[in-house]
């Protein structure tokens, strides 16, 4: 049992030290496919933060993750998790908020571009300059450094990086499609504000604390281009 243990644990430390070890480094540059594992797993890893507070339960994710990948047995029963999983759902596909969420980002964005300092670009992705940087300019390729805060077109927060009082670094073309083209009409030292619609955004499904069919704002800084 004790050895079980510390291979779990050895398992959480090792795999956290080599997402930044020089081998890996080397396969994402040169390799499609462990480029989009990098980025999946960057992805879900950011997002769980988000959700799991606490290392232990941080920890507990990475275990899960692990035992799907190698076909095991889930310590969790079966019917002990299709009540969560079914209840998940159902709240995603209710019809009605989606059509409604749609109505509201619809008119939102109409109203909104006819603002003097909003642009639309041919996605109809809509921003407004807050600050102009002068420094490089990403590509969807890039590792971005940023500062943001993102809420709901009725001003709820649904997450911020200002709160958390530390900036965030991810590969441009493994976000959202809003914020991978978004993030290039910005230079270093730029601070925008993006209207994000839905398809652009998390589509249909949403996300945790993202209903479905959600437009989204975000005020973005950009620290640096790595």
């Amino acid at each position: 049992m004790k050895f079980t243990i510390y291979a779990i644990l050895l398992f959480v430390f090792t795999s956290a030290c080599t997402l930044k070890d020089k081998w890996v480094k080397s396969k994402i540059e040169k390799e499609e496919e462990s480029k989009k594992a990098y980025i999946l797993g960057y992805n879900m890893g950011h997002n769980a933060k988000k959700v799991f507070k606490k290392e232990e339960d941080q920890k507990i994710f990475l275990i899960g993750v692990h035992d799907s990948i190698k076909g095991k047995e889930p310590l969790l029963k079966l019917e002990k998790r299709k009540p969560i999983k079914g209840k998940a759902l159902q709240k995603k596909r209710d019809p009605k908020t989606g059509e409604k969420n749609m109505e509201q980002g619809k008119k939102f964005l109409e109203d909104n571009k006819k603002k003097s300092d909003v642009k639309e670009t041919a996605s109809g992705l809509q921003y407004k300059v807050l600050k102009e940087g002068s420094g490089k300019k990403p590509s969807a390729t890039d590792n971005v450094e940023v500062h943001y805060r993102g809420t709901l077109i009725d001003g709820t927060e649904f997450d911020s990086s200002y709160k958390r009082n530390e900036t965030i670094i991810f590969p441009l073309n493994g976000v959202i499609k809003g914020w991978t083209e978004g993030l290039q009409l910005m230079k270093e030292g730029a601070k925008y504000e993006f209207y994000i619609p839905y398809d652009l955004a998390y589509g249909p499904s949403g996300t945790r604390g993202i209903p479905p069919y959600s437009t989204l704002i975000f005020e973005v800084e950009l620290i640096k281009v790595k």
